[in-house]
């Protein structure tokens, strides 16, 4: 499939939600009391957020179903990956950081590329939560949603777990790491 284009076959469809279906039963602590029948309907009614988590798939984030929110009638995907998604670091939080770096611009930064995966990137509270259904990021750090307030002074921050602890801390939002990423979360 071709970089960021929404064509892609039957085949590759069936692939991801085999792919999908596996993770969900090998991982039943992040979704207990969830049936996969109802969240493949679920899926299979919605093909462009199939496609999202086709994305999420293919830069390594191992999505998976973390939840189900009653109100809304949406099962919950977040990146599952033990450590920030690979295809997803090196890359400084958003445009306007990417923007203003003069030299050694990364590629990409994690909004956009969270905004053309069609995915959310994590708040620090769903990055917390997450944190209790394993352990991640060990030896990587993933972005997350930044304050307003933080981002307008030149900030961003991003969390990682370390000593059997989920820390927040803060950078430059231009800064860029081979261990920094994002992780996403989508709604279906």
């Amino acid at each position: 499939m071709a970089k960021n284009s929404r064509e892609w076959s039957l085949d590759q469809r069936e692939e991801l939600l085999k792919t999908l279906e596996l993770r969900f039963e090998k991982n039943t602590n992040r979704h207990k009391g969830l049936a996969w029948d109802k969240v493949q309907a679920k899926l299979e009614a919605n093909p462009e957020k199939l496609w999202s988590l086709h994305e999420m798939e293919a830069s390594l984030g191992e999505p998976d179903v973390v939840g189900y929110d009653d109100q809304t009638d949406e099962y919950i995907f977040y990146d599952c990956s033990a450590e920030s998604p690979k295809g997803r670091r090196s890359i400084c939080y958003d445009r306007e950081a990417l923007e203003s770096r003069k030299k050694h611009k990364p590629e990409n930064s994690a909004m956009d590329m969270a905004a053309n995966m069609g995915i959310e990137i994590l708040t620090e509270e769903q990055y917390r939560e997450l944190q209790t259904l394993g352990t991640f990021d060990l030896k990587t750090s993933s972005w997350i949603q930044t304050p307003e307030n933080i981002r307008k002074l030149g900030g961003a921050i991003f969390c990682d777990r370390r000593y059997d602890t989920v820390f927040v801390y803060h950078n430059g939002a231009d800064s860029y790491y081979g261990a920094r990423g994002f992780r996403g979360s989508l709604r279906v």
